[in-house]
């Protein structure tokens, strides 16, 4: 049975505040990430946009790159975005957890934990 934490996610994620903008067809919408893990992250859009769940949204931040993943929820402003499995998604990924939480690196179960060395 696989691991869980206490709202029922598999990946921990890490509250964290950084700007962005989020790619949907011909619309940009500029964003704020609030919370973000190895496999998916949450986003405050600052004014509306017309993805709906399942779509395929790209995500611009100078924190992470380029990444693109699926809407996964999307109501009051807020955004749930499962993050593509791809290797330069998971490199772009490990790479923000390497340089902006260094106290929290994902393992390969994707959960974080305390970086030692």
């Amino acid at each position: 049975m696989e691991k869980k934490n206490y709202d029922n996610r598999k990946n921990e994620r890490l509250k964290c505040q950084f700007n962005g903008f989020l790619y949907f067809i011909n619309e940009v919408v500029e964003v704020r990430v609030a919370d973000i893990s190895r496999t998916g992250l949450c986003l405050t859009l600052k004014s509306w946009v017309s993805a709906t769940p399942g779509a395929t949204v790209r995500l611009r931040t100078s924190e992470l790159g380029m990444v693109e993943g699926t809407v996964r929820w999307y109501r009051s402003g807020r955004m749930g975005v499962h993050l593509a499995e791809t290797s330069n998604t998971a490199a772009q990924v490990a790479s923000y957890f390497r340089h902006f939480h260094k106290s929290a690196m994902p393992d390969a179960a994707g959960q974080l934990g305390r970086r030692r060395g």
